[in-house]
């Protein structure tokens, strides 16, 4: 028997994340969903598009649900013998809801991996308050930070390196190759996620991969997608001046989609703004954005903006490739087809809704 993840239903609802992987490539808490799936059931995962079998017994799964160990068992027993699942059982239907359920998220992966092995012991020049976990693992590295365990539990993940002054309050999960620099403060709900680069103070946000927040500045109630780079002093908000509900625009043509009190910054893979950039409440970034100027950015910045124009392909690809190369990566074959695929589709649909 295979599990099947499939996303046609709900990708649309889920960009920009999803123009550039698949729903169950998406972060959330520690791990990916394909991720949690492969660690629960200690097998590999089918990922498509559509909900398609390649065998008889295979069991169809739609990828935005987010398995933890209380409940995969029986998501997978409701789908192989058609059972509706209540609403308890927790899904990514919009892109928001990546924060809105990551510090639960953290939550129950720290729980599974607590049923793996148990964590390695952390150095006592730290200072640690509260009697919650702090999951560290073989490799990671954390001298001289504060780290308070009342609310909630902390992953350090392998050759992790936290600096010396870090606040940490928990739920907080450091991914593998992590940087954390000096001061940094972490609040609940804050995923820095594999090799990313976080300084500054941060608040129930994530960073998916590849991602640099490395100066002062504030991030919260928000989700940025991998390979992005905010410069120093970048802020944004993530409550109105009135406390009133905050609304995302999706794209020109959608009415705004209420979310809530708080909401922050929304942004897609290989997306970067320059210094002391200031986003608005409720803002939304496309995938391959480079933000620039004096005024405050959009609300819906599309994909390939750069300023106030168009980003030209080969530039945009050169650019991402030069950032690749920072770590000693460049763009496959794949990711290059995929981003041409998006660029044009774009700009396509651009054309349609100007000239209707």
């Amino acid at each position: 028997m295979a599990i099947v993840l499939f996303d046609n239903h709900c990708r649309e609802a889920l960009f920009p994340f999803t123009h550039t992987r698949h729903t169950a490539d998406i972060r959330i808490g520690i791990f990916t969903i394909r991720e949690k799936w492969e660690r629960l059931l200690k097998a590999k995962v089918v990922l498509s598009k559509e909900a398609l079998k390649q065998g008889n017994d295979d069991v169809l799964i739609p990828a935005n649900h987010i398995p933890v160990q209380e409940d995969y068992i029986q998501i997978i027993e409701a789908y192989k013998n058609n059972i509706p699942l209540s609403e308890e059982f927790r899904m990514l239907n919009h892109p928001w809801d990546i924060y809105q359920h990551n510090e639960w998220a953290i939550r129950s992966d720290i729980y599974m991996l607590m049923n793996e092995a148990r964590p390695s012991p952390i150095s006592q020049t730290n200072r640690l308050s509260g009697n919650g976990v702090i999951y560290a693992v073989d490799g990671m590295k954390m001298e001289h930070c504060t780290i308070n365990t009342e609310n909630g539990p902390v992953f350090i993940g392998k050759n992790a390196l936290v600096m010396e002054g870090t606040l940490i309050k928990g739920p907080v999960a450091i991914c593998e190759g992590a940087v954390v620099k000096m001061g940094t403060c972490l609040y609940a709900g804050t995923t820095i996620g594999p090799y990313c680069v976080a300084g500054g103070e941060i608040k129930n946000s994530i960073l998916m991969e590849y991602t640099n927040k490395a100066h002062e500045g504030y991030l919260g109630d928000s989700a940025i997608g991998a390979w992005c780079n905010l410069g120093a002093g970048t802020s944004n908000s993530n409550v109105k001046n009135n406390a009133g509900k905050v609304s995302y625009l999706l794209n020109d043509e959608a009415s705004p989609f209420p979310v809530g009190i708080k909401a922050g910054l929304i942004m897609g893979d290989y997306s970067r703004c320059a210094i002391n950039t200031s986003f608005n409440t409720g803002t939304i970034v496309g995938v391959s954005c480079n933000i620039f100027g004096r005024d405050f950015p959009l609300k819906n910045v599309p994909n390939f903006t750069w300023g106030n124009e168009k980003y030209l392909l080969d530039k945009a690809l050169t650019d991402i490739n030069n950032w690749k190369a920072l770590r000693e990566m460049k763009l496959t074959e794949e990711e290059t087809v995929n981003l041409q695929h998006l660029y044009y589709k774009s700009f396509d649909d651009e054309k349609k809704n100007s000239s209707s």
